[in-house]
């Protein structure tokens, strides 16, 4: 045990102070800081330039004044002014662009046109498009000579929310949310398929840099090949840990930083505001048929937290931990059996191909398994311990029967004691070998040889 920690030590300290490694750790959390403060970004910067619009109905006066003017945009009715007029001078006129309504535009959806010199934003169209199908609504029920028509279709606008509740078998129940647990789903299956492929790949390249570099014929002769091997997994998990706590510490910080510092002031609120300033901007277009902002509507994000606090975080952190322990020791015995038994990391394809192949079909798999949690497939791939740490990952957040995640548990760390016990054999073996290609004949030799 005592050289096993010195293997560790070595292994830990070794590829701590690599380069590669403190580039990685100090670079990631930048690039995951980036996933939530562009958004932010993006939404407190976005496209200031005022721009005044030419209006243009075409013999018609059905949609006057029905676009309202927003704080960046003015719209400016023409009567009397043909398209063929402003087509090619209205950028001299001192307009952003012209827009082009033809009376048809209540039988045909494409009788508008918006032309301008650059592509106008996103918002903008919408804006255009809501408010003239809010126009076109009023005056097709205004056919029907309903009296006070705005106040019955503001009366009758209804939103439906459907509750769920997981209630047990003692009769105990409690609200779910059928999106956090799709979310916590994908989150699970994808982060484990990623670590558990990305650590156990390292220890292959560790075990294949030493053996290439002669340096394990030294090491091996004050060890067993079992311990080095050992030693070098339990590093590489330690390192793997070290440096997902450091990028998960170091995200966090920069986040707070550039909210607190870089951010302008009131962007945080104004993102939490956007559900009502956008229906406050749906009711100011005049003349359209508004629109009520229920209180559900309004507390959806209240809502959406609430389902995440009613998630068994417990079990899900404490399966997340087991399976990634477990995950990682099962496929890095096998990765470090691969790597003993090649010269060079090309050699490696021929055996990658049926160690990748079910951290692959796990992968898949879970994301099924966001549809369908109960499956038999979701079931039996949740069960085999070779998919069951991404695809188990991707079924707890939808409350799975004990009696499954014990089995599943249990299966996974029989599978590991009999992995580590194949991958020492071959390792024992293959590490001192050089020059000869290996065959999957030779690891069924060296599997089977005794002494």
């Amino acid at each position: 045990m005592n050289k096993i920690a010195l293997i560790i030590q070595r292994e830990y300290i070794t590829r701590v102070r690599k380069k590669s490694f403190i580039i990685m750790t100090l670079l990631t959390p930048f690039l995951f800081a980036l996933i939530f403060i562009i958004p932010a970004l993006v939404m407190t910067n976005e496209d200031k330039e005022f721009k005044k619009i030419a209006v243009i109905e075409d013999g018609s006066d059905l949609f006057t004044n029905v676009i309202a003017d927003t704080r960046d945009v003015d719209f400016e009715y023409l009567s009397g002014v043909k398209l063929n007029d402003i087509k090619n001078t209205f950028s001299e006129m001192g307009y952003y662009g012209v827009l082009y309504i033809s009376p048809d535009l209540v039988t045909n959806p494409d009788a508008i046109q918006l032309i301008s010199r650059k592509q106008p934003p996103i918002g903008l169209l919408d804006h255009i498009s809501g408010s003239l199908e809010k126009e076109i609504e009023r005056q097709k029920l205004l056919a029907y000579n309903i009296e006070n028509l705005d106040e019955i279709l503001r009366t009758i606008n209804t939103s439906v929310r459907v509750q769920t509740i997981k209630m047990d078998e003692t009769g105990s129940a409690r609200e779910t949310s059928t999106g956090i647990s799709m979310a916590l789903a994908y989150i699970g299956g994808f982060l484990m398929y990623m670590l558990v492929f990305m650590f156990g790949s390292m220890v292959m390249r560790g075990v294949i840099e030493e053996k290439t570099n002669r340096i394990v014929e030294v090491i091996v002769s004050s060890v067993k090949p079992v311990q080095l091997m050992l030693g070098k997994i339990i590093g590489v998990a330690l390192v793997g840990l070290t440096q997902f706590a450091l990028w998960i510490v170091l995200t966090l910080a920069l986040v707070m930083i550039v909210k607190t510092n870089l951010l302008p002031e009131g962007t945080m609120e104004q993102i939490q505001q956007l559900p009502r300033s956008l229906a406050e901007a749906d009711q100011s277009v005049p003349g359209a048929a508004t629109t009520t902002v229920t209180p559900e509507q309004l507390t959806e994000f209240q809502e959406i937290f609430a389902g995440a606090l009613n998630q068994p975080w417990g079990l899900i952190i404490f399966s997340f931990i087991f399976y990634f322990l477990t995950g990682y020791l099962l496929y890095a015995s096998l990765f470090a059996a691969i790597g003993s038994a090649v010269d060079n990391e090309t050699e490696t394809q021929q055996f990658m191909l049926p160690v990748t192949i079910p951290i692959i079909l796990g992968l898949v798999v879970a994301m099924g398994t966001m549809q369908n949690p109960e499956s038999s497939l979701s079931f039996w791939f949740s069960i085999i311990p070779f998919t069951s740490p991404i695809v188990m990952m991707a079924r707890i957040p939808f409350d799975v029967p004990a009696w499954e995640i014990a089995l599943s548990m249990g299966l996974m760390l029989l599978t590991i004691f009999g992995a580590v016990w194949m991958a020492a054999k071959i390792y024992r073996t293959g590490i001192l070998m050089y020059g000869k290609k290996t065959s999957y004949k030779e690891l069924w030799k060296w599997l089977t040889y005794k002494g």
